[in-house]
């Protein structure tokens, strides 16, 4: 009986294809709203940002904005974090722009943030290009292919 009332461990829930679908089509008309770079903000006006990914949440009322400045670095710089800044308190003003682009029941509420995926795959690029990593990763014999 106590079987029965165990649950099994699922780990993290992938997102759904409709998910996924939205998430892209956003994408694709906040990369059009921030071209325009029709902004008051100045801070927005002058930014060139890569959107690298919008996660939608599962009922679809929220999503998050992963952006990249071009030419820039994303851990450490005061005009990042000035730009996150404006982008977040822009919001109002790109759910207007999207709501008139986008047929959805409900537009999403949006946070901006930094995409650090960039960087972490350019540490692990680093690593795996180290000499002494490589020395191991082209050694001929693997001990485990020995057995």
């Amino acid at each position: 009986m106590a079987e029965k009332s165990r649950k099994r461990h699922e780990g993290p829930k992938l997102p759904s294809q409709r998910q996924l679908r939205v998430g892209e089509e956003l994408r694709h008309v906040l990369v059009r709203i921030l071209e325009r770079r029709d902004f008051r903000d100045p801070v927005l006006a002058e930014a060139n940002l890569t959107v690298t990914g919008v996660d939608a949440s599962p009922d679809l009322r929220r999503a998050t904005v992963f952006v990249v400045p071009l030419g820039g670095t994303v851990t450490g710089d005061a005009d990042t974090d000035a730009i996150l800044k404006s982008l977040n308190h822009a919001t109002p003003y790109i759910r207007r722009q999207i709501a008139r682009e986008i047929n959805l029941k409900f537009l999403p509420n949006f946070t901006f943030r930094l995409d650090h995926s960039f960087e972490h795959a350019g540490r692990i690029g680093a690593i795996l290009h180290d000499p002494r990593v490589r020395r191991d990763l082209d050694a001929p014999g693997d001990p485990a292919d020995d057995e």
